[in-house]
């Protein structure tokens, strides 16, 4: 067996099946890991992977800084709910989201409806680190980035808090976080089947 193989999970055989047309919907402020963890869950479980951003970047044509730019965070988030609240219904996938995605009610709604919500949560520290590798980032262009990214997790943590399941992500494997948010999963959907029974 290659190192790859060995560090895929066991998936139980029946959380495709308990999944039904459900998505599993990354949520978590930039830099959490929602789209590095979500591509390796998704191989696990044999699923598709969609990027919201890269969706949304596709579908009007532009990137995600021209789009603030632009047309500003309103309009950009009208738009991440039209795009999220339509790939939601897709399932079973991996669907990655935007750090703002999960605030907006609707796009909540809509994924409470077609989907199980997974939050990777991180600290400060880990979020700084990982997001000083993409400068690219709209929110964070400002004189003091710690300070803005502080301020989005008072802000947001709250809300991201009611997701259906939480995963601390920290620096570890990217396997390792995938196994645990695969096993939280499946706790997740056994303890829907125990209260549907």
């Amino acid at each position: 067996m290659d190192a790859m193989t060995d560090a895929l999970p066991a998936v139980p055989a029946d959380l495709i099946e308990r999944l039904g047309h459900r998505s599993i919907v990354f949520i978590g402020l930039m830099g959490a890991g929602k789209t590095a963890i979500g591509r390796k869950v998704a191989q696990a479980l044999g699923l598709p992977f969609i990027d919201s951003d890269h969706e949304i970047e596709t579908v009007s044509r532009m990137t995600i800084p021209e789009l603030f730019e632009h047309y500003g965070e309103p309009e950009f988030r009208a738009l991440e709910e039209r795009v999220i609240g339509r790939l939601v219904k897709d399932g079973p996938q991996v669907l990655s989201t935007g750090g703002g995605a999960f605030v907006n009610a609707n796009t909540r709604a809509a994924v409470a409806a077609d989907g199980v919500s997974v939050w990777l949560k991180a600290d400060l520290d880990t979020l700084m680190a990982r997001v000083a590798r993409k400068p690219n980032r709209p929110l964070l262009q400002n004189a003091d980035p710690r300070a803005v990214m502080q301020k989005l997790m008072n802000d947001r943590y709250p809300t991201y808090g009611l997701a259906d399941i939480t995963v601390q992500t920290r620096d570890a494997r990217r396997e390792e976080i995938m196994a645990e948010v695969i096993a939280s999963i499946a706790q997740w959907l056994e303890n829907e089947r125990r209260h549907d029974d």
